[in-house]
């Protein structure tokens, strides 16, 4: 009942990220059979280039999609964020299926019928489009069902690039350990997924020589698999316009970007970016400037997506810059990490650090609240005395970053039962809580640290460096627009950590809407 009714309130929202789901495997497959299929019949003709353009396909559908959308971001450049890095990935997975079935339909041909054409005087042109395909076309057809209903899966993983489609429900529901928000963006996929296997399942069956004489039946179906499969698509490419207008509208409010000084906004793949992107978003739309939003970053796309100039400006947070992206060793002293962080940055980058926005947002290590109650737990070494008989989670990140585990491990002498276990950064916070690991590297600021009931322990050996909130801009386009260092100078200093801490639980405890939230917030501090 709770998704039915989350659907029915968010039914524009709903509608629109569909549209953009079936647009982006749409496209892929169209584009996959486009030159899939002829790449297989060519490789009927040269059987001895089959093995190694079907390995090749093979290996493109080995590379997992966040790298290969990190691959395609300096390939692309001012492209490299949105739909056209997604249509890609999707392109490339969707090869190998379709050249397979195609390569192996055709093989398949019954040598003698091929004799046959040819004492008819068929040309190799008249063979291929009059015998060899027809009798092929239900296997090709299974290719292209494979690779469809691969697409429909995987299309939800360009959420992360700023693609858009059900993938952002699934992404923000893991953030905020929403059920209904994973179910609102799984659920359509699926349905999707199987209404997409249903119909072509129905054209690979009239299609299939074994089935001649239940043809008629199945040509009737296949017929309006196609009439619906062609309305649908013209509906896409009728909507198309009207989906971008609507995601336009909600990614650059009520300002007309015609005309108008237009800056896009960035964020990383979490609550705090998102309130923070709409916070500097906002702030610059009551400057007059038109916003495009994109948020939901994942990895460290953002910085990157600012060096190839898809993005003018986003939050970033000091020990992040000055240990993951400058990669120096940790140290405390908050000023000299902000002051070389703002020299390098301009120097290296071509991007400016503007003033802190007040908060640090500090790695938080946790356990749950009932445990350190029991055990009496206030710090991190306090912690390392039980750390033997402990399960860790934590996020890909915290593993790899030189301010991360194998330095905290070393510095608070910590031996876990097991190898810690990575996860998604969001998915921590899920296992900490259901009982699955005992100690997790959150986020200081995190709402649901109070709504899970979780337990900060204190970093009583000083090892974080400082990670205060600041907004980055690109020189260029501050140069451009100087009224934009007006407009977030009013912003510096504004938040503590206690309110990051609110903001993040009004979304993630409270689930309310990020724009709401944000606006309340700026009204409130009468800016």
């Amino acid at each position: 009942m709770d998704l039915i009714d989350f659907f029915i309130r968010n039914r524009e929202e709903v509608f629109t990220l569909t549209l953009q789901h079936m647009f982006l495997v749409a496209v892929a497959i169209g584009a996959a059979v486009a030159v899939g299929v002829p790449v297989g019949v060519l490789l009927t003709r040269w059987p001895s280039l089959s093995k190694s353009a079907l390995a090749a396909a093979n290996i493109l559908q080995t590379i997992p999609s966040l790298a290969l959308f990190g691959f395609l971001i300096p390939l692309l450049g001012a492209y490299g964020i949105g739909r056209v890095p997604a249509i890609i990935a999707l392109f490339l997975y969707s090869l190998l299926p379709i050249i397979r079935n195609t390569f192996t339909g055709i093989s398949g041909v019954d040598p003698a019928v091929r004799e046959a054409a040819r004492g008819m005087g068929m040309t190799d042109w008249q063979m291929l489009t009059q015998v060899e395909l027809p009798l092929s076309l239900g296997v090709i057809v299974a290719g292209v069902r494979v690779a469809t209903v691969i697409s429909v899966g995987t299309a939800t993983i360009a959420a992360a690039i700023g693609a858009g489609g059900l993938g952002m429900y699934i992404f923000r529901g893991l953030r905020m350990y929403d059920n209904t928000l994973i179910l609102a963006g799984a659920v359509p996929a699926a349905l999707m997924s199987l209404g997409a296997d249903f119909l072509l399942g129905l054209i690979e069956k009239a299609l299939a020589p074994s089935r001649a004489r239940g043809r008629d039946k199945y040509l009737k179906w296949a017929t309006a698999a196609c009439l619906v499969a062609a309305v649908v698509g013209a509906f896409l490419l009728l909507g198309s316009g009207a989906d971008d207008e609507s995601l336009r509208r909600a990614e650059v409010g009520d300002t007309p970007l015609e005309g108008a000084r237009r800056v896009v906004v960035g964020s990383k793949d979490f609550t705090e970016q998102v309130i923070l992107g709409e916070m500097m978003a906002q702030a610059l739309e009551s400057a007059g400037f038109a916003v495009e939003r994109r948020f939901e970053l994942g990895g460290d796309l953002t910085h990157r997506a600012m060096l190839e100039g898809t993005i003018d400006a986003y939050v970033e947070y000091t020990g992040t810059a000055f240990t993951a992206v400058l990669k120096h060793a940790p140290i405390s002293d908050n000023k000299a990490v902000y002051d070389q962080v703002q020299r390098e940055y301009a120097e290296r980058f071509n991007l400016v650090w503007l003033a802190p926005l007040g908060f640090n947002n500090t790695f938080a290590i946790l356990v749950r609240g009932e445990v350190a109650r029991g055990l009496n737990l206030k710090t991190i070494s306090d912690a390392a005395r039980h750390a033997r008989g402990w399960r860790a989670g934590f996020g890909q990140d915290f593993m790899s970053r030189q301010d991360g585990y194998p330095g905290f491990a070393k510095t608070y002498g910590l031996t876990f039962a097991e190898r810690p276990l990575e996860m998604d950064l969001a998915l921590t916070y899920r296992a900490l809580a259901d009982g699955r690991v005992d100690l997790i590297a959150g986020n200081s600021t995190d709402g649901l640290i109070n709504k899970l009931d979780l337990f900060q322990l204190e970093d009583d050996r000083r090892y974080f460096p400082p990670y205060e909130a600041a907004p980055v801009v690109r020189k260029e386009i501050l140069e451009r627009y100087p009224q934009i260092r007006d407009a977030m100078e009013r912003l510096a200093g504004r938040l503590t950590d206690a309110e990051m801490r609110r903001l993040n639980y009004a979304v993630d405890g409270e689930h309310r809407d990020v724009k709401e939230v944000v606006r309340e917030f700026l009204s409130r501090k009468r800016l």
